[in-house]
Protein backbone atom coordinates (compact mmCIF):
# COMPACT_ATOMS: atom_id res chain seq x y z
CA UNK A 1 0.00 0.00 0.00
CA UNK A 2 3.27 2.24 -0.67
CA UNK A 3 1.24 3.89 -3.50
CA UNK A 4 -2.33 4.64 -4.24
CA UNK A 5 -2.29 4.40 -8.63
CA UNK A 6 -5.83 5.33 -10.50
CA UNK A 7 -7.69 2.46 -11.28
CA UNK A 8 -6.89 1.54 -15.13
CA UNK A 9 -9.93 1.86 -17.34
CA UNK A 10 -8.91 -1.51 -19.07
CA UNK A 11 -10.04 -5.11 -18.58
CA UNK A 12 -7.73 -7.10 -16.94
CA UNK A 13 -4.51 -8.24 -19.08
CA UNK A 14 -3.00 -11.66 -19.13
CA UNK A 15 -0.23 -11.45 -16.14
CA UNK A 16 2.55 -13.52 -15.16
CA UNK A 17 3.47 -14.97 -11.79
CA UNK A 18 6.35 -12.50 -11.25
CA UNK A 19 4.41 -9.99 -11.98
CA UNK A 20 1.93 -10.66 -9.69
CA UNK A 21 4.96 -11.47 -6.72
CA UNK A 22 6.34 -7.56 -7.53
CA UNK A 23 2.82 -6.25 -7.18
CA UNK A 24 2.02 -7.98 -3.71
CA UNK A 25 5.45 -7.13 -2.49
CA UNK A 26 5.56 -3.43 -3.58
CA UNK A 27 2.28 -2.59 -2.16
CA UNK A 28 1.98 -4.45 0.17
CA UNK A 29 5.60 -4.51 1.95
CA UNK A 30 8.78 -1.94 1.97
CA UNK A 31 10.62 -4.22 0.61
CA UNK A 32 12.69 -2.98 -2.15
CA UNK A 33 10.78 -4.33 -4.74
CA UNK A 34 10.07 -2.52 -8.45
CA UNK A 35 6.37 -2.96 -9.48
CA UNK A 36 6.85 -2.86 -13.14
CA UNK A 37 2.52 -3.24 -14.34
CA UNK A 38 0.40 -1.70 -12.47
CA UNK A 39 -2.92 -2.88 -14.89
CA UNK A 40 -5.57 -5.08 -13.66
CA UNK A 41 -3.86 -8.27 -14.50
CA UNK A 42 -1.23 -7.81 -12.05
CA UNK A 43 -3.41 -6.54 -9.97
CA UNK A 44 -5.00 -9.67 -9.67
CA UNK A 45 -1.85 -11.61 -9.50
CA UNK A 46 -0.57 -9.37 -7.06
CA UNK A 47 -3.72 -9.95 -4.93
CA UNK A 48 -3.82 -13.53 -5.17
CA UNK A 49 -0.36 -13.56 -3.57
CA UNK A 50 -0.83 -11.71 -0.54
CA UNK A 51 -0.82 -14.22 1.82
CA UNK A 52 2.99 -15.00 0.42
CA UNK A 53 4.14 -11.33 1.37
CA UNK A 54 2.50 -11.60 4.58
CA UNK A 55 4.41 -14.67 5.35
CA UNK A 56 7.45 -12.84 4.41
CA UNK A 57 6.55 -9.91 7.18
CA UNK A 58 5.29 -12.85 9.62
CA UNK A 59 8.19 -14.38 9.21
CA UNK A 60 10.67 -11.38 10.19
CA UNK A 61 8.00 -10.47 12.91
CA UNK A 62 8.25 -13.93 14.18
CA UNK A 63 12.37 -13.81 13.73
CA UNK A 64 12.99 -10.71 15.59
CA UNK A 65 11.10 -12.08 18.27
CA UNK A 66 12.64 -14.86 18.76
CA UNK A 67 15.79 -13.51 17.84
CA UNK A 68 15.16 -11.20 21.43
CA UNK A 69 13.76 -14.37 23.48
CA UNK A 70 17.29 -15.96 22.66
CA UNK A 71 19.06 -12.91 23.85
CA UNK A 72 17.59 -13.39 27.11
CA UNK A 73 14.46 -10.65 26.72
CA UNK A 74 10.89 -11.94 28.18
CA UNK A 75 7.83 -12.27 26.62
CA UNK A 76 6.53 -8.77 26.15
CA UNK A 77 9.52 -7.34 24.26
CA UNK A 78 9.77 -10.13 21.40
CA UNK A 79 5.65 -9.17 22.12
CA UNK A 80 6.37 -5.61 21.39
CA UNK A 81 8.85 -5.77 18.65
CA UNK A 82 6.86 -8.67 16.57
CA UNK A 83 3.82 -6.08 16.74
CA UNK A 84 6.16 -3.18 15.60
CA UNK A 85 7.52 -5.35 12.92
CA UNK A 86 4.94 -5.47 10.59
CA UNK A 87 4.34 -1.79 11.07
CA UNK A 88 7.79 -0.93 10.07
CA UNK A 89 7.46 -3.08 7.08
CA UNK A 90 4.05 -1.28 5.82
CA UNK A 91 5.44 2.05 7.07
CA UNK A 92 2.70 1.59 9.36
CA UNK A 93 -0.42 2.18 6.02
CA UNK A 94 -2.47 -0.58 7.40
CA UNK A 95 -2.69 1.10 11.08
CA UNK A 96 -3.46 4.58 9.23
CA UNK A 97 -5.60 2.77 7.49
CA UNK A 98 -7.79 1.24 10.53
CA UNK A 99 -7.70 5.05 11.76
CA UNK A 100 -9.13 6.53 8.97
CA UNK A 101 -11.74 3.72 8.20
CA UNK A 102 -12.44 3.99 12.61
CA UNK A 103 -12.94 7.95 11.78
CA UNK A 104 -15.05 7.58 8.83
CA UNK A 105 -17.59 4.89 10.61
CA UNK A 106 -17.50 6.78 13.65
CA UNK A 107 -18.69 9.98 11.96
CA UNK A 108 -21.78 9.14 11.83
CA UNK A 109 -21.98 11.10 8.36
CA UNK A 110 -23.13 10.63 4.84
CA UNK A 111 -21.00 8.33 2.72
CA UNK A 112 -19.15 11.37 0.56
CA UNK A 113 -18.63 13.40 4.22
CA UNK A 114 -16.90 9.85 5.66
CA UNK A 115 -14.97 9.61 2.79
CA UNK A 116 -14.02 13.13 3.08
CA UNK A 117 -12.59 12.58 6.83
CA UNK A 118 -10.89 9.89 5.73
CA UNK A 119 -8.66 11.41 3.31
CA UNK A 120 -7.59 14.09 5.72
CA UNK A 121 -4.20 13.58 7.05
CA UNK A 122 -4.75 13.98 11.00
CA UNK A 123 -6.34 11.23 12.90
CA UNK A 124 -9.75 11.72 14.67
CA UNK A 125 -10.34 9.97 18.51
CA UNK A 126 -12.00 6.94 16.96
CA UNK A 127 -8.82 6.44 15.07
CA UNK A 128 -7.13 6.96 18.00
CA UNK A 129 -8.83 5.19 20.38
CA UNK A 130 -9.03 2.19 17.61
CA UNK A 131 -5.01 2.27 17.33
CA UNK A 132 -4.20 2.04 21.17
CA UNK A 133 -6.47 -1.20 21.59
CA UNK A 134 -5.67 -2.82 18.59
CA UNK A 135 -2.11 -2.45 19.63
CA UNK A 136 -2.89 -3.41 22.90
CA UNK A 137 -4.61 -6.37 21.98
CA UNK A 138 -2.02 -7.40 19.55
CA UNK A 139 0.98 -7.15 22.11
CA UNK A 140 -0.82 -8.81 25.03
CA UNK A 141 -2.45 -11.84 22.91
CA UNK A 142 1.83 -12.46 21.12
CA UNK A 143 2.67 -11.43 25.09
CA UNK A 144 0.29 -14.96 26.41
CA UNK A 145 2.03 -16.72 23.68
CA UNK A 146 5.59 -16.09 24.13
CA UNK A 147 5.22 -16.59 27.42
CA UNK A 148 3.69 -19.97 26.62
CA UNK A 149 5.86 -21.26 24.41
CA UNK A 150 8.67 -19.58 22.25
CA UNK A 151 7.04 -21.85 19.33
CA UNK A 152 3.22 -20.83 19.81
CA UNK A 153 4.51 -16.82 19.60
CA UNK A 154 6.68 -17.34 16.95
CA UNK A 155 3.57 -19.18 14.88
CA UNK A 156 1.13 -16.61 16.07
CA UNK A 157 3.06 -13.64 14.58
CA UNK A 158 3.37 -15.86 11.09
CA UNK A 159 -0.86 -16.59 11.42
CA UNK A 160 -1.84 -12.87 12.01
CA UNK A 161 0.57 -11.71 9.05
CA UNK A 162 -0.92 -14.26 6.58
CA UNK A 163 -4.58 -13.77 7.81
CA UNK A 164 -3.69 -9.95 7.57
CA UNK A 165 -3.00 -10.42 3.60
CA UNK A 166 -5.84 -13.21 3.22
CA UNK A 167 -8.63 -10.52 4.19
CA UNK A 168 -7.73 -8.68 1.14
CA UNK A 169 -7.31 -10.92 -1.75
CA UNK A 170 -11.14 -12.07 -0.18
CA UNK A 171 -11.97 -8.40 -0.08
CA UNK A 172 -10.49 -7.90 -3.59
CA UNK A 173 -12.80 -10.46 -4.92
CA UNK A 174 -15.49 -9.96 -7.79
CA UNK A 175 -18.20 -8.44 -6.97
CA UNK A 176 -16.66 -6.11 -3.99
CA UNK A 177 -17.31 -2.02 -5.83
CA UNK A 178 -14.83 0.56 -4.73
CA UNK A 179 -15.70 3.77 -3.29
CA UNK A 180 -13.88 5.76 -4.96
CA UNK A 181 -12.98 6.23 -8.72
CA UNK A 182 -9.28 6.88 -7.60
CA UNK A 183 -6.48 4.94 -5.54
CA UNK A 184 -5.32 1.57 -4.31
CA UNK A 185 -8.80 0.67 -3.43
CA UNK A 186 -10.36 1.26 -6.98
CA UNK A 187 -6.77 -0.41 -8.76
CA UNK A 188 -7.59 -3.51 -6.99
CA UNK A 189 -11.52 -3.63 -6.13
CA UNK A 190 -12.67 -7.07 -7.69
CA UNK A 191 -9.94 -8.16 -9.84
CA UNK A 192 -9.75 -11.60 -7.60
CA UNK A 193 -12.31 -14.40 -9.04
CA UNK A 194 -14.03 -15.74 -6.42
CA UNK A 195 -12.71 -19.07 -7.01
CA UNK A 196 -9.22 -17.63 -7.20
CA UNK A 197 -9.73 -16.24 -3.70
CA UNK A 198 -11.44 -19.57 -2.49
CA UNK A 199 -8.29 -21.45 -4.07
CA UNK A 200 -6.50 -19.03 -2.15
CA UNK A 201 -7.98 -19.65 1.24
CA UNK A 202 -7.91 -23.06 1.66
CA UNK A 203 -4.09 -23.26 0.64
CA UNK A 204 -3.69 -20.87 3.80
CA UNK A 205 -5.98 -22.94 6.02
CA UNK A 206 -3.90 -26.36 4.93
CA UNK A 207 -0.70 -24.16 5.72
CA UNK A 208 -1.79 -22.97 8.77
CA UNK A 209 -2.94 -26.63 10.03
CA UNK A 210 0.09 -27.46 8.71
CA UNK A 211 2.78 -25.03 10.67
CA UNK A 212 0.11 -25.77 13.95
CA UNK A 213 0.68 -29.74 13.50
CA UNK A 214 4.69 -29.16 14.28
CA UNK A 215 3.72 -28.14 18.04
CA UNK A 216 1.00 -30.62 18.78
CA UNK A 217 -2.52 -31.96 17.23
CA UNK A 218 -4.37 -28.87 19.63
CA UNK A 219 -2.86 -26.12 17.75
CA UNK A 220 -3.08 -28.11 13.97
CA UNK A 221 -6.90 -27.33 14.75
CA UNK A 222 -6.33 -23.57 16.98
CA UNK A 223 -4.87 -21.82 13.84
CA UNK A 224 -7.07 -22.77 11.12
CA UNK A 225 -9.85 -21.74 13.17
CA UNK A 226 -8.25 -18.70 14.29
CA UNK A 227 -7.33 -18.20 10.30
CA UNK A 228 -10.86 -18.72 9.73
CA UNK A 229 -12.34 -16.33 12.67
CA UNK A 230 -9.76 -13.65 11.35
CA UNK A 231 -11.25 -13.63 7.78
CA UNK A 232 -14.93 -13.89 9.55
CA UNK A 233 -14.19 -10.49 11.11
CA UNK A 234 -12.56 -9.03 8.24
CA UNK A 235 -15.32 -10.20 6.53
CA UNK A 236 -17.97 -8.09 8.94
CA UNK A 237 -16.13 -5.21 8.43
CA UNK A 238 -16.07 -5.31 4.78
CA UNK A 239 -19.67 -5.24 4.44
CA UNK A 240 -20.30 -2.73 7.35
CA UNK A 241 -17.99 -0.38 5.52
CA UNK A 242 -19.38 -1.34 1.65
CA UNK A 243 -23.02 -0.21 2.80
CA UNK A 244 -21.63 3.03 4.33
CA UNK A 245 -19.19 4.14 1.87
CA UNK A 246 -20.66 2.27 -0.90
CA UNK A 247 -17.43 0.06 -1.92
CA UNK A 248 -13.98 -0.13 -0.18
CA UNK A 249 -10.73 2.34 -0.07
CA UNK A 250 -7.16 1.57 0.37
CA UNK A 251 -7.88 2.25 4.07
CA UNK A 252 -10.43 0.16 4.47
CA UNK A 253 -7.91 -2.55 3.06
CA UNK A 254 -5.80 -1.62 5.73
CA UNK A 255 -8.39 -1.54 8.18
CA UNK A 256 -9.25 -5.29 7.28
CA UNK A 257 -5.61 -6.25 7.73
CA UNK A 258 -5.48 -4.99 11.18
CA UNK A 259 -8.68 -6.13 11.90
CA UNK A 260 -7.66 -9.74 10.57
CA UNK A 261 -4.18 -9.86 12.42
CA UNK A 262 -5.60 -9.46 16.20
CA UNK A 263 -8.71 -11.25 15.95
CA UNK A 264 -6.15 -14.16 14.60
CA UNK A 265 -3.83 -13.48 17.60
CA UNK A 266 -6.54 -13.13 20.44
CA UNK A 267 -8.11 -16.71 19.22
CA UNK A 268 -4.88 -18.15 19.16
CA UNK A 269 -4.44 -17.13 23.11
CA UNK A 270 -7.81 -18.55 23.99
CA UNK A 271 -8.44 -22.05 25.31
Amino acid sequence: MSTTPSAPSSPPSPSSGLDGLRFAFGTLTVLPVRVTRWDRGAARGGMLAAPLAGLAVGGCAAGLGLLLLLLGAGPLLAAVASAAVPAALTRGLHLDGLADTADGLGSGRPADDALRIMKQSDIGPFGVLTLVLVLFAQVAALTQLYGSSWGRGALAAVAGAVAARLALTLAARAGVPAARPEGLGAAVAGVVPVRGALAVAAGCLAAAAAGGALLGPYDAVRTPVAVVLAVVAAELLLRHCTRRFGGVTGDVFGGLAETAATTALVVLCLG
